[in-house]
């Protein structure tokens, strides 16, 4: 008889707890996740000025959540991993979606212009992610550790720009740097920061929660938080297909389908740790059809994202934090989450309340965030042999990617083809870190080791 370890589940993926501990474990799935669900519409809207539309985008992103939850844990007809993998929206997509944005707008484009073409593109790009589906066994070869580990750091670094934008004030702010809103920045991240380090699960899990509702208490106290009169939305927001028209542009497409294949790339990784805590195998033909399951249910979560205005979805890696914590696997909580979520996006009055955070509170917790997404990153690169040709892929692709980001002018005397597609730091040192890592030799002994996990 094993003696029993703190790691060990209580539910098993198949269990089916009773309705009270259930709903228990769905909302503290939902507390790890609210925040990170509804950030990517906030700073999208604020940066491309879409804040008419913000209630509905918020409402929205809420309620496909919700449906994508509700099918990756369902597998309805193998869509879907059979598992809690909870579907959020996707800061990888953050940078290709405002650039696309930013193109529209530079173009003299409207709010429903902007959002057709973002819609259109991400749309189409969804393909990308179920094409990818079918040949997953294949893709592990090209998309290696070392490929994964450099482009997750690269988009947690290149959005630490958004996140330090926004605590100083926000784009273009009049008072940006202003001694107030980098003290409510502070704040925020020192709450969430401190809560962290809680011995308590409940304050850990609702850290970024609690920091944002205490920065905004203090925003409110120092005058920086102005209530504004909730605008005269409906009761219930009901999802309109295409709501915002339906565009196509390539130059915004190409960036937005290699976020799809980066995203297929980081589902992997979140789908074999949530094996691994849900005590299923790792490796055979099972642990290949949940992943073909959970990489279509992540592409078909985003065709319903584009065709109902909300943007990329993906399978949010805090949730297998969640598992492991409350040693709750079982797939039936995944159905509650599902529900909760999509019953939160029917109100829009919350995405109007949402929308006037102000931009330092919001900075400070997206701050840590997106530098947890780069961390995630560097945690994987430290999990491989770093030799030195693994040590010269990650020189070369960080050098490019974050160079690019460092220096946007570098490429504004290309071709605009050149200069849309190549501007992005995860576009630039993705493509840099799979190519290199095809086309660089391995020394004979890691060809052996690489062959040998293949076969396995």
């Amino acid at each position: 008889m094993h003696e029993r370890t703190e790691a060990d589940l209580i539910h098993g993926l198949d269990d089916r707890p009773a309705p009270l501990p259930a709903l228990f474990a769905a909302v503290q799935h939902l507390l790890a996740s609210f925040v990170g669900i509804i950030t990517p519409p906030l700073v999208i809207g604020a940066v491309l000025g879409l804040g008419e539309h913000l209630p509905y985008l918020i409402s929205m992103a809420l309620m496909v959540s919700g449906v994508g939850t509700f099918i990756q844990a369902r597998s309805p007809f193998g869509i879907g991993a059979g598992m809690i993998c909870l579907q959020g929206t996707s800061f990888a997509f953050l940078g290709a979606v405002l650039s696309a944005g930013l193109l529209v707008k530079g173009r003299g484009g409207s709010p429903d212009d902007i959002l057709a073409i973002i819609f259109g593109v991400c749309f189409f790009g969804a393909f990308v992610q179920i094409v990818l589906s079918r040949f997953i066994g294949q893709l592990r070869r090209v998309i290696t550790p070392l490929v994964t580990g450099i482009v997750i750091t690269l988009i947690g670094v290149s959005l630490i720009k958004v996140g330090i934008t926004d605590l100083g004030g926000g784009f273009k702010a009049d008072d940006f740097g202003a001694p107030r809103n980098l003290a409510l920045g502070a704040l925020v991240l020192l709450t969430i920061i401190l809560l962290n380090r809680s011995q308590q699960p409940w304050l850990r899990l609702s850290a970024i929660v609690i920091g944002l509702g205490v920065g905004s208490l203090a925003a409110l106290f120092s005058g920086k938080l102005v209530p504004q009169p909730l605008p005269d939305l409906p009761l219930v927001s009901l999802p309109v297909p295409f709501r915002f028209g339906f565009a196509f542009d390539w130059t915004a497409f190409v960036p937005v389908a290699l976020i799809y294949v980066i995203s297929t790339i980081e589902t992997v990784g979140d789908l074999t740790a949530n094996c691994m805590l849900s005590r299923q195998p790792i490796e055979g033909p099972s642990y290949l059809r949940r992943l073909r399951g959970g990489i279509l249910g992540d592409g078909v979560s985003c065709l319903i994202a584009a065709t109902f205005s909300a943007f990329p979805n993906t399978t949010f890696a805090q949730n297998n934090g969640v598992i492991q914590m409350t040693g709750v696997a079982s797939r039936h909580v995944g159905l509650y989450i599902g529900a909760l979520l999509f019953a939160l996006g029917l109100f829009p009055l919350l995405g109007a309340v949402l929308q006037q955070i102000p931009k330092p509170v919001l900075g400070g917790a997206t701050l840590i965030m997106f530098g947890n997404v780069a961390a995630a990153g560097i945690r994987i690169l430290a999990q491989i042999e770093l030799d030195r040709r693994s040590m010269l892929i990650i020189a070369a692709s960080l050098g490019v990617g974050l160079g690019i980001a460092a220096q946007p002018e570098l490429l504004h005397q290309m071709p605009t083809l050149v200069r849309n597609l190549f501007e992005s730091a995860i576009t630039c040192g993705g493509l840099t870190a799979i190519l290199l890592d095809l086309l660089l030799p391995r020394d004979r002994s890691e060809a052996v080791i690489v062959a040998h996990s293949h076969q396995a």
